[in-house]
């Protein structure tokens, strides 16, 4: 079983009680049946809140809870908005999760090094109708964006890599939506493809399965994903590709994540939930090498027992 992420309120549920600190988390993964724990550093890459209304609410480890990307122009939209916007340092990013898990992690339980974005956080910055019309106006700018939020996002890799704390590295980055690629090939080969290469190499280096999360259908891109050292696709999103098909194709290549559509998650029933489970283990789970989960994560408001149910069917033709 695979998650990227499960919401507070649904841990809360299952636990009976809020799960407020490292302790908890790690214990509520546990009683969920999950064999790991996945762990973020804290890090805030807007700490002066640049562009942001008194509306937007904030998580705990400084990213911005559920908002609308910015179609238009964003908080960095020109070299001069670039100029003022106050960047964290990569010494800013506290890793005590890390430092603290491998005392608490009961026997038989790993750790996941996961964060993302840096495809995306340089759209979502710009905006991405100012990042559509820059990439040809002024390259040069965006590249220089990228570089930016790359090498700090990178750090944090470096950092998974190198961590006896750490037995998996995790990277999430939509590059897709269910009718094709979010932009062209050539433009991911310039912002996207780099990155995933060099964490990659990194996951390579130091022998460590690397997991890579997007959204969307990605038949165009597969063979370059795979080329770049990923290990395992997330989340293979049912209303984009077919995961029989995938694992047809892939599945020598690649363990596949995911695929329980979480629209049925919040509005179906736990029986759907249950043939869904039997469907997809019979389709990719042959010869091993699929994890069961969302089709995308778990937010507050899929139905508790959909979810249970996902975690019981699970069990019962998973095999676990």
């Amino acid at each position: 079983m695979i998650e990227l992420g499960v919401h507070p309120s649904i841990k809360e549920k299952l636990m009976g009680t809020p799960v407020m600190t490292l302790q908890d988390d790690v214990e509520f993964w546990q009683k969920a049946g999950y064999d790991y724990v996945k762990l973020q550093p804290v890090a805030d890459f807007n700490p002066s809140k640049i562009g942001l209304g008194d509306h937007v609410t904030f998580n705990e480890d400084g990213t911005l809870f559920r908002t609308w990307a910015s179609e238009t122009s964003g908080v960095i939209s020109n070299p001069e908005d670039f100029g003022r916007y106050q960047f964290p340092e990569k010494a800013d990013f506290d890793y005590w999760k890390f430092e603290q898990i491998r005392s608490i992690l009961p026997e038989g339980m790993g750790v996941i090094g996961q964060y993302g974005d840096i495809f995306t956080m340089t759209w979502e910055m710009m905006g991405f109708e100012a990042f559509s019309l820059a990439i040809y106006e002024n390259p040069d700018f965006v590249k220089e964006l990228n570089r930016k939020i790359g090498e700090l996002v990178m750090s944090m890799f470096e950092y998974f890599a190198q961590s006896d704390a750490v037995d998996a590295l995790w990277y999430s980055d939509d590059i897709a939506f269910t009718g094709g690629l979010l932009v062209s090939p050539e433009t991911l080969h310039e912002y996207f493809f780099p990155w995933l290469r060099r964490i990659g190499d990194l996951a390579r280096k130091y022998n460590k399965p690397l997991l890579y999360h997007t959204d969307g259908v990605l038949w165009d891109v597969f063979d370059e994903i795979i080329a770049c050292g990923v290990d395992a696709m997330h989340p293979i999103e049912p209303k984009a590709m077919d995961i029989g098909e995938v694992k047809a194709r892939y599945g020598d290549k690649l363990c596949l994540l995911g695929n329980v559509d979480v629209d049925i998650l919040s509005r179906g029933t736990t029986e759907q939930i249950r043939s869904i489970v039997k469907e997809n283990v019979a389709k990719a789970g042959y010869n091993g090498g699929y994890c069961v989960g969302s089709g995308n994560s778990i937010p507050e408001y899929v139905k508790y027992e959909n979810y249970l149910a996902l975690l019981s069917a699970t069990r019962e033709f998973g095999g676990g």
